[in-house]
């Protein structure tokens, strides 16, 4: 119960704690877990066989969602994640600034080329469970403001990530691993979202390098 408390939390969040917030009064990114935490919720996590993806489809998670203002949710990280970034014409999106990408140690100063990634990709979600939930589940997914989900990612390693999790893919930027690892299994715990025994095995892995 509790875990399904918390997906119909994060649903509710999306209408009720970000819409109206343009993106300069954004909130810090939300922190990671403690390491401590995060071991307890992947612990938690249910080990099952991947869901078929037969269905799937990125626009079922409807991003990138207004998150008021006219602003998209893109356009909210931007502007939260960003260092002297400037909105001259006032209309959320970002003309300058510099976006740090924790997958690889690398800043971005093109705008273009500051993708925003989620952390746990929309088809690992869709394989472990979202190809369930209701389209304000997925859309409440896709547009999380309010869990460590979304991060700026160079076009470079956001492509190498593509649709994997961690037992294909690690941040090239292993001083990233501990962080990485504790968002990741959060996000997961949060959404009741299934794992697997390799997934269980590099998680831990990329958790020991916390200490």
């Amino acid at each position: 119960m509790r875990k399904r408390l918390g997906i119909l939390a994060a649903s509710a969040a999306l209408s009720v704690g970000t819409i109206g917030l343009a993106p300069a009064a954004m909130a810090d990114p939300p922190p990671p877990p403690a390491e401590s935490t995060a071991r307890e919720y992947l612990a938690d996590l249910t080990v099952a066989t991947p869901h078929s993806m037969d269905g799937y489809s990125r626009d079922a998670f409807d991003i990138w969602a207004s998150q008021g203002d006219g602003c998209t949710t893109r356009q909210a990280v931007l502007a939260r994640d960003g260092d002297d970034v400037v909105d001259e014409d006032g209309d959320c999106q970002p003309e300058s600034g510099s976006w740090y990408s924790a997958y690889d140690g690398t800043t971005q100063t093109v705008v273009a080329q500051a993708t925003i990634d989620h952390v746990v990709p929309l088809a690992e979600a869709w394989r472990s469970g979202a190809d369930d939930w209701t389209a304000d589940q997925r859309k409440a997914f896709g547009n999380d403001l309010d869990d460590p989900q979304l991060i700026v990612a160079s076009e470079s390693s956001n492509s190498s990530k593509s649709d994997s999790g961690p037992a294909d893919w690690k941040p090239e930027d292993q001083a990233f691993w501990c962080t990485y690892a504790e968002d990741y299994t959060s996000i997961k715990h949060t959404f009741a979202l299934t794992t697997t025994d390799d997934e269980v095995t590099a998680l831990g892995d990329m958790l020991d390098t916390c200490s």
